[in-house]
């Protein structure tokens, strides 16, 4: 897989991926993550990227004509599956959707800053918009890496144990169960004598039970989809 990542701050971006699994799958070639910085896209002597909004109103507007440029360049080189813009009004990104996409070849992801990007950029180039959640930050780039993050990690390869991440919450419109680990008992707090017994047929289904109470205690609306 390979992800291209638009930006305004590709400092801030690179980060994350120097570490843990991110940086794992990279070193050991599962992925490969490159940063464009959009400021390399455009003529002008001082570098902007954006510009007032026509009609007035507060808040810059990011430019199409260094994206279209940055798009368009990665675009001769090799297709791409997805154009993703990160944007509050976008989708909500689910665990579906991190399935979905760890199964791509080529993605583009588009940070957006300021006020946004000119629609024309939406229309013209975008695939896909995705929202981490019903709030606005500074900028894309930090939803730019929780999306890679949930997409890296699903791609076979990346962790150890691939069972891992087919038991994590969401994967099956559940939230998962309690987990324990040594000591057996923690100053009268004990793990469940099912747990211990060796029997992973009942073990298995402790889990399951475990699972849906839990969902039905916090995520109800988990089980109605």
């Amino acid at each position: 897989m390979r992800i291209d990542i638009i930006t305004v701050l590709p400092d801030l971006m690179k980060s994350p991926f120097e570490g843990s699994i991110m940086k794992r799958a990279i070193e050991k070639g599962h992925v490969e993550v490159h940063f464009h910085n959009l400021r390399d896209y455009t003529a002008n002597n001082y570098k902007t990227v954006d510009d007032y909004q026509f009609g007035g109103g507060a808040g810059m507007v990011m430019l199409i004509e260094p994206i279209d440029k940055c798009i368009s360049g990665l675009k001769a080189e090799r297709n791409y599956d997805e154009v993703i813009y990160m944007t509050p009004d976008g989708e909500t990104l689910n665990q579906s959707t991190a399935n979905t996409l760890s199964l791509k070849e080529n993605i583009i992801i588009l940070c957006g800053h300021y006020k946004g990007v000119d629609q024309r950029v939406r229309d013209l180039f975008v695939t896909k918009e995705i929202s981490i959640g019903d709030y606005v930050l500074s900028g894309g780039e930090l939803g730019a890496a929780v999306l890679c993050d949930a997409i890296i990690r699903l791609v076979p390869g990346v962790l150890n144990d691939e069972t891992s991440a087919l038991t994590d919450s969401f994967q099956d419109n559940l939230l998962a169960p309690p987990v324990y680990t040594r000591p057996a008992d923690y100053k009268g707090h004990k793990v469940p004598d099912v747990l211990l017994s060796g029997n992973f047929p009942k073990i298995e289904q402790w889990r399951e039970d475990q699972a849906y109470q839990r969902t039905k205690q916090r995520r109800p609306d988990l089980l109605e989809d």
